[in-house]
This record gives C-alpha cells, structure tokens and sequence, in this order.
C-alpha cells in the first residue's frame, strides 16, 4: 500500500473510535501461516453516553480527547496488514462502531474485512482482534461465480443469483454441512444483505480456494455466493470469528456506500468523508 497520508488517518479513526466501547477481549486461536502480531497495543478507553453525544451533537470534544487512541487504532492495524486498503479498513471500522453504538454488536467483536475490489488471486481477508490492536490472519477468499472472474464486479441480495454480497454481517453458529465445517452469517444491511442467511450465505472450506492454482488459472475457484477460504484453515478462522462477531464486505459500490445505515452515524459520516478525500493507492 502506498499513499498513506496521516491527516485524515486521524479524522477518520477518531470519529469513529469515539462511539465505541473497547474490546474486553478476542480470540486468539493457535497461528496460521499467514497470522502476524504487532507491537504493544494502545490503551484502552471507554466511551460514555456524554462522549456518544457530542459527537452526535457535532462538536469536537470527544474528537481532541480520543485522538490519541483513535491515531494508534488504525496506525497499529495498518502497520500489522501493510497491503490492506486504508479507506476500506476505515469504513469496516466506521460500520464496526455504529453497529456497537446502536446495539447490534457487541463491543467485544472481532473484525474481519473482505476487500473485494482486490482480485482473487491476492489475499484480500483479515481477522483482526480489535481489543489487542492485531492482525490474525490475511487470507485468500473466494467470490460468487456470477460476481466476476479474477475481479469482483457483480453483487446481489437475490436467492440464485450466485452472486456475493456487499455490507456489514455478524457471524452466527457454526455447523457441519455440505461443504464441511462452516459458520452461518446474518446480514444486517435490509436490502443489500440481509437474505444472506435464507441465501446459505456462510464461511467455509473449498478445496477450490488454491492460492497457487490461482497463480497457475488467472483466478481462484468461485463458490455460490459464499466468502470460501482455504480447507486448512476454514476451521481455525471459523471458531475465531463465530458467534457474534463482524464481517465487513467492502466494494467502491457508490450506490452502496451512500445508503449504508453503518456508514450514516455520526462515526460512520465523518470516517466515511475522511477516507473517501484522501482514498490511498495501492502499490
């Protein structure tokens, strides 16, 4: 990644760090080969009601008082993921905390961003635990064979449609189907992802998620619809962000990024205006 300018890093990550209470704790299953730790994590702070409401009010209060932290948040997460896209991890972690904020996640979530504007044959997921400030794993996933070939480019809501879907998730129950072991995800999103669970919409192994078949064909193995991840690891991330943690889905789908309601709290407002002014390149 190339291109990170700090002003807006900021902006971004202090507003929407202001709303949300920290992390108690996360998951910290056995490594993969793709896990990696950073440095000593910032200090926690705990958001009040009285901090929710200047935001919301528009004044900039909590805003100086969070800043230290909000700069150690994402500054920490880029520096332990140097290929993730800054604008998608700012808006996974604005989505993250107006999600907490209006009672639909938990402060305790993990967070784990899909950056389907990547193409298939880079890693384009990661795991962090927010509560220590780390990356846990970065890994290839696959997208719905009618999203694209290589590059994603096609999203739906619509059962058939074999299409992925954009939005933010939380992660539910893990079970034993078809394709294995696998973890069934609610979309909380009405209309862009919330048919995610009557869809089959789930996290699971494939064995066509080859990242060197991959190199070899000019792309991964595509699913129905489902993020699919590689066989060796499917189970070790699956029992990681199970049960009531955050997927974030991410496309620069205009239309999308617009009407999100995770992208239109105050937190999710301002983060969003930062990051899309000073949108980073990717080398």
């Amino acid at each position: 990644m190339t291109g990170f300018r700090f002003p807006a890093v900021l902006l971004a990550t202090t507003v929407a760090l202001a709303l949300a209470a920290p992390p108690a704790g996360g998951s910290d299953s056995g490594a993969s080969s793709s896990r990696s730790t950073a440095g000593t994590p910032a200090p926690a702070t705990t958001a009040s009601a009285t901090a929710a409401k200047t935001v919301a009010g528009g004044t900039a209060a909590a805003t100086v008082g969070n800043a230290s932290l909000s700069t150690s948040m994402l500054a920490t997460l880029v520096a332990t993921a140097p290929s993730v896209d800054t604008r998608a991890l700012g808006l996974a972690l604005a989505a993250r905390d107006c999600a907490v904020a209006s009672g639909q996640a938990s402060p305790d979530a993990n967070l784990t961003l899909i950056d389907y504007s990547r193409p298939s044959t880079e890693p384009r997921m990661w795991v962090f635990d927010l509560a220590s400030q780390r990356l846990l794993y970065a890994e290839h996933v696959a997208h719905g064979r009618n999203t694209g070939e290589n590059m994603a480019q096609r999203f739906s809501n619509v059962e058939g449609s074999y299409q992925s879907s954009l939005g933010l998730f939380s992660t539910a129950e893990s079970y034993v189907g078809s394709n294995g072991y696998s973890m069934r995800m609610d979309g909380l999103e009405p209309g862009i992802n919330d048919a995610a669970r009557a869809r089959a919409i789930v996290i699971h192994g494939a064995p066509y998620v080859d990242p060197e078949q991959a190199l070899r064909q000019g792309r991964l193995g595509r699913s129905l619809g489902c993020p699919a991840l590689r066989q060796q690891v499917a189970r070790e991330v699956i029992d990681t962000i199970k049960d009531g943690h955050l997927v974030f889905a991410y496309y620069p789908d205009e239309e999308w990024l617009a009407s999100s309601q995770f992208l239109d709290c105050p937190a999710g407002r301002l983060a969003r205006a930062a990051a899309e002014a000073d949108a980073p390149s990717r080398g």
